[in-house]
């Protein structure tokens, strides 16, 4: 019988973490999972951040990301020597929890649909607490490491969270939405534009303390997905909202350029 250490079986962990977790993301589009796909049963929700069904391509991009993270933290999985992972014992168990958070979500989603908006709001705040801890705890933006950890580790965790952020607001609008909820007597475009100006708000806090380019570009990409959702003819036309989405995207992009000057001036 083969003994496994505690190390290899993190690592062991974290790559079957990843393999689940993009299979069943998948096969929720592919087949798709309780007869419609994700977005399908989002657009049975009527809600105006719900981005366009494009945007949700950066999944593709966040699973060839994590599956990065998965090789590049079992690259001595098979070596005699070890080689100094401290990351490992910082995040594995928070990133396996994450993990089976996203798949729980997915099976509420799916074949529970409107009857499921609760318990799916709870399976994506744990997935979204835990990739803050995961953050938090790697201190993404601040901690000194090497150009390879950044790039293997920290921009998956990065990107991963800022689509969490915005999915995590969908998610909550569309409990309220289910409930019936008035919006304190505020239009539902209203709203809307004082979700965008909190996520917005969000972002450059984000871009102020840890300085993170890929978090931002996340929500740039979301917001421009809410601006061609807006501009669909297919689409009762919000200007309102598409302004302040570009808006939005105006002011963080300005701040990732200050983010980027400054670290040009360190440098």
């Amino acid at each position: 019988m083969v003994n496994l250490d505690k190390r290899t079986l993190l690592q062991l962990g974290n790559i079957i973490a990843v393999i689940l977790t993009v299979i069943i993301n998948t096969l929720a589009v592919v087949i798709p999972l309780g007869g419609l796909g994700t977005g399908e049963i989002s657009d049975l929700i009527p809600n105006l951040f719900v981005p366009s069904g494009i945007t949700f391509s950066i999944w593709s991009v966040i699973y060839v990301l994590l599956f990065l993270f998965a090789i590049y933290q079992a690259k001595d999985l098979f070596k005699k020597e070890k080689e100094d992972l401290p990351f490992l014992n910082q995040i594995s168990y928070f990133f396996i929890i994450a993990s089976a958070a996203n798949i729980l979500w997915i099976f509420l989603w799916q074949y529970l649909g409107l009857t499921a908006t609760y318990l799916s709001l709870i399976a994506m705040l744990l997935l979204l607490f835990t990739l803050i801890l995961l953050y938090l705890r790697l201190d993404i933006g601040k901690a000194e490491v090497p150009r390879n950890v950044k790039l293997m580790i920290h921009l998956p965790i990065s990107v991963y969270l800022g689509w969490i952020t915005v999915a995590t607001i969908a998610n909550v609008t569309s409990v309220l939405v289910t409930a019936g909820w008035d919006r304190f007597g505020l239009s539902e475009s209203l709203w809307t534009i004082l979700v965008l100006v909190v996520a917005t708000v969000i972002t450059l806090l984000v871009i102020l303390k840890r300085k993170d380019i890929g978090y931002s570009l996340v929500i740039i990409w979301a917001l421009s997905g809410i601006i061609i959702k807006r501009l669909d003819p297919l689409q009762i036309p919000h200007i309102e909202i598409v302004i302040t989405a570009a808006i939005a995207i105006g002011i963080i992009v300005v701040g990732i350029l200050w983010s980027i000057l400054q670290n040009k001036r360190k440098g």
